[in-house]
């Protein structure tokens, strides 16, 4: 039995409030000083896109004398694999083998640092017992270290070897030394000055660069990987101003940036964070018919925020995409205790006590159910920021960051807010005659007759509640899979490759000699992480071109193809600039890429564009081309889907990919369908491996209307029935991600469950209520299934994340009615007695706190602005799971509650119906 002393004690002791009334300046002295800190903690963070997160990867590129890529993969490549799989912190490793040259590229765990294990790699090779005159280098590469703006250069008055030569000697160096700048690569210059001739600061090799359909030299600054694109550019940006003045006849033209998307989204989403705000303070007033009690309710909003910011200051966390959006979505959550504490001093000064003591009661009153509301809210998001992998390193900013906001805007409403409400609130003259014109007072005596009406036929409510339930789980396959929803950036790349010789004839038509250099298909992870040593040309073969370097002549090559897909670019309406690479990366002169940046008043999406584009651009002999977003985060993959075929039988490996890219390349949706690590069952130029298996990777970008997950479906379907024996099919890219997700998420909904059942315990003293209360989460699945479906929002890692949201917001309704009930029938009423008054009691908190969260997430629901394809699913999600728990939790929980107490009795009232 509960007794009510025990009950009493308990609040006692989660009433701050009582010290808070005690010393009133003390109080707001102390919010004072957490708002002033707050000011210069936010003017302490920088903007970003997402948060900083480190893909470290080494890579091993080692030669020996061996005229075979068998020879060299058995006698070189396995020898370092089997070494080298035994490092701690070891995700994946993959390599790439050519006659006498392998790459062995190693990704570690995200966040592990990345110079301790380049040591480490270095060490281990140096034990291994390699062939002899084998050699090999170590490079450690950093993801982040990406190029942050590019510029072209260009001039009326100067040739391109003068060009090239003013470059090196004025501009680079102003840009090499700005802060922040990990090295500034040259690109468009001649193979003379990339070999020897001259001196790029970054030693970017040979490239064709050009802007707008003409030849130009660029620039492209790499950020460090610690660096903040933002600053790095704003940087940049000056410098370049003033080197406009200090050379005039040299025209500097922004040709890519990662900035402007960054600025563009983060602004987008301050706006909706704004607008939340106004909403889920105008919805206070039609509640409460006062505006001293609204203003006490929204001030915990502004000093939430500056005191989440000083916990961002101290994590080092920036304002980017994840963190902002975070906070867009808890405006709503953080004025809710504020409200309840308020709400219910109102309520005891409306029925004609003092202020102060109405503080006094209404506080402590309502304390414990305040605090158990925002703690279990706390248990579901911490679990969040323990993830582990990729996704947990992401979103780790979110889950502190709306844990901090939630429990700083608790201890607002345990004392600033009682505070403020003694002095600003004043007693009701005309108590009688406001009551009678409450506009509320009706909807009340509805939901009262209502709940009694369902107390009375609590079968059919349990009916209608477990049909709501199944209508949400059947609504789940009609929900779209994805991993990160398709942003509209306006700008993306067309990735183009050029034929190599791949046999004796085609080498001959060169004047080169057979087995000099390596196939038609090599894409390896070498090109995907850009090894900076690696090679596709031998010193011998070089040596056979006295007037012309094969470098040069494929360099050409690459450029004429660049030319012939430009023009077609060009001649749309929606374009306004391209800028053009040659030789994309050191050792790759056969590979190009057109970067697209898009009109901000076009009429077009960027998708929409994209289609266009691969059915217009002129189909070349042996030139493959796919167009490609910018990716969401570096990880060197290109494109979404990806799967890697498994097995040791090379002309298997190749038949069965060839067989299924035939097959998915006729479904509607599938774009830019290649298969690497493959040569058409002739001798292999080129091995593939992964984690010590031969593979032979299978990719493609997908159309707007097909779904990650239905892509990753029906290419695992193709590929069913044609896999030979020994041929294992393995998900990578975001296939594989979103694999990581949906598990990761599946063990943290599990992990918060529990957290909220443990909080409740705690402070109910009782294991039936925390049962009670938790009946309300499953009643939010129909209302966000419903949303997503209507909205047709990916259900990935970003709805996701908006479930776990909802997970932590929809019991404070079930709380705040369980706890009023109790406390009612510790008074003597009985069990039908206390819910018909608790009911309507709360009504009008939890009418407030569920209208000021969804208006305060509407502003991210509409899907404005720049990245708002990241913020809408998630909003859309919480609000419609709100809606469908809020209205079926105020009849659904009264009635749970009956039955579970007919079954546990706790109370010692005569009566309970």
């Amino acid at each position: 039995m509960v007794k009510p002393n025990s009950s009493q004690n308990l609040r006692e002791r989660f009433n701050p409030s009582k010290f808070a009334i005690k010393y009133p300046w003390l109080t707001v002295s102390f919010w004072l000083a957490v708002m002033v800190a707050g000011i210069l903690a936010f003017s302490s963070l920088k903007y970003a896109l997402f948060p900083d997160i480190t893909f470290p990867v080494v890579v091993v590129n080692a030669s020996a004398p061996f005229s075979t890529a068998l020879d060299t993969e058995a006698k070189l490549t396995q020898p370092l694999e089997q070494s080298l799989q035994s490092l701690e912190g070891l995700d994946n490793i993959r390599s790439s083998t050519y006659p006498g040259q392998t790459v062995v590229s190693l990704l570690f765990a995200v966040g592990t640092n990345l110079e301790q294990s380049t040591q480490k790699v270095e060490t281990l090779v140096k034990q291994i017992s390699l062939p002899q005159q084998a050699t090999f280098k170590i490079f450690p590469i950093n993801l982040n270290e990406s190029a942050a703006v590019s510029y072209a250069i260009e001039s009326s008055s100067k040739n391109l070897t003068d060009l090239t030569q003013l470059t090196q000697e004025q501009i680079l160096p102003e840009i090499a030394k700005l802060p922040g700048v990990l090295r500034v690569a040259l690109l468009g210059t001649s193979v003379d000055s990339a070999n020897g001739n001259g001196n790029p600061l970054a030693g970017q090799g040979a490239t064709r660069v050009r802007f707008n359909g003409k030849d130009a030299l660029a620039f492209q600054v790499i950020k460090r990987g610690d660096a903040n694109t933002l600053e790095v550019v704003s940087e940049v940006e000056n410098k370049v101003q003033q080197l406009r003045s200090k050379l005039p006849d040299i025209t500097l033209t922004l040709a890519a940036t990662q900035a402007e998307y960054i600025r563009n989204a983060t602004h987008a989403t301050i706006e909706a964070l704004f607008e939340a705000i106004v909403l889920a303070v105008l919805v206070i007033f039609p509640f409460l018919w006062n505006w001293q009690a609204t203003l006490i309710s929204a001030l915990a909003i502004p000093t939430s925020l500056l005191g989440t910011f000083i916990v961002m200051a101290i994590f080092g966390f920036n304002l980017e995409t994840i963190t902002l959006l975070a906070l867009a979505l808890v405006i709503g959550s953080i004025v809710d205790d504020a409200i309840v504490d308020v709400e219910n001093i109102m309520r005891h000064i409306e029925d004609g006590e003092h202020p102060r003591q109405a503080a006094l009661l209404a506080t402590n009153e309502i304390g414990l159910t305040v605090t158990a509301a925002t703690l279990t809210a706390v248990a579901v998001f911490l679990p969040i920021g323990l993830m582990g992998g990729v996704i947990g390193q992401f979103f780790k900013p979110f889950g502190i960051t709306v844990s901090a906001a939630m429990l700083i805007s608790l201890l607002i409403a345990r004392t600033l807010s009682p505070v403020l409400s003694i002095y600003w609130l004043k007693p009701t003259s005309s108590r009688s005659d406001r009551r009678r014109g409450n506009v509320w007072a009706g909807f009340t005596q509805f939901y009262r007759d209502l709940l009694s009406w369902s107390l009375h036929h609590r079968g059919i409510v349990l009916g209608l509640a477990a049909l709501s339930l199944l209508a949400g789980i059947a609504l789940i396959p009609l929900v779209p899979k994805g991993f990160i929803p398709k942003l509209d950036r306006g700008e993306f790349n067309i990735v183009y490759t050029t034929p190599l010789p791949k046999n004796a004839q085609e080498l001959e038509q060169l004047g080169g000699d057979t087995g000099t250099l390596l196939g038609e298909n090599a894409e390896s992870f070498v090109s995907e992480f850009a090894a900076p040593e690696s090679s596709l040309v031998s010193p011998s073969f070089s040596a056979l071109f006295p007037s012309q370097s094969p470098i040069s002549y494929l360099l050409n090559n690459s450029l004429e193809v660049g030319k012939k897909l430009e023009v077609v670019v060009r001649k749309s309406p929606a374009v306004e600039t391209v800028f053009t690479i040659a030789g994309t990366r050191e050792g790759e002169p056969n590979k190009g890429k057109l970067y697209v940046k898009l009109k901000d008043n076009r009429a077009i999406a960027t998708s929409d564009l994209q289609e266009q584009f691969r059915s217009s651009l002129p189909k070349l002999p042996g030139v493959s081309v796919s167009v490609e977003d910018i990716q969401f985060v570096d990880t060197g993959n290109q494109k979404p889907l990806e799967v890697a075929l498994q097995g040791n039988d090379l002309n298997a490996l190749s038949k069965a990919a060839q067989t299924i890219k035939e097959r998915i390349q006729k479904e509607p949706g599938f774009a830019d369908v290649s298969v690497t690590g493959v040569t058409d069952g002739e001798e292999a130029f080129q091995i593939e491996r992964l984690n010590n298996q031969r593979v032979a990777y299978i990719s493609a970008n997908l159309g707007k209307n097909l779904s990650l997950g239905d892509a990753t479906d029906k290419l695992v379907a193709a590929a069913t029935d044609v896999l030979p024996a020994g041929v294992t099919l393995d998900l990578g890219g975001d296939s594989a991600r979103s694999g990581e997700v949906f598990s990761s998420f599946g063990i943290t909904l599990a992990l918060s469950a529990l957290c909220i059942v443990a909080v409740l315990v705690c402070l109910f003293r009782s294991w039936v209520d925390p049962l009670i209360i938790c009946i309300s989460l499953p009643l939010a699945l129909v209302g966000a299934m419903l949303a997503l479906v209507a909205t047709r929002s990916d259900f990935g890692m970003i709805s996701l994340i908006g479930f776990v949201f909802l997970l932590g917001l929809t019991n404070k309704s079930a709380i705040l009615l369980v706890d009023c009930i109790n406390q009612l029938r510790t008074t003597g009423l009985n069990r039908t007695e206390a819910i018909l008054k608790a009911g309507p009691v709360r009504l009008r908190p939890i009418m407030m706190t569920t209208a000021s969260t969804i208006l305060g997430m509407l502003p991210l629901a509409l899907g404005l602005g720049a990245g708002s394809e990241l913020r809408s699913p998630m909003a859309v999600a919480i609000a419609g799971g709100l809606i469908s728990s809020t209205l079926l939790s105020l009849i659904v929980v009264p009635v749970v509650y009956t039955i579970l107490d007919d079954w546990f009795p706790r109370f010692e009232n005569r009566v309970r119906s």
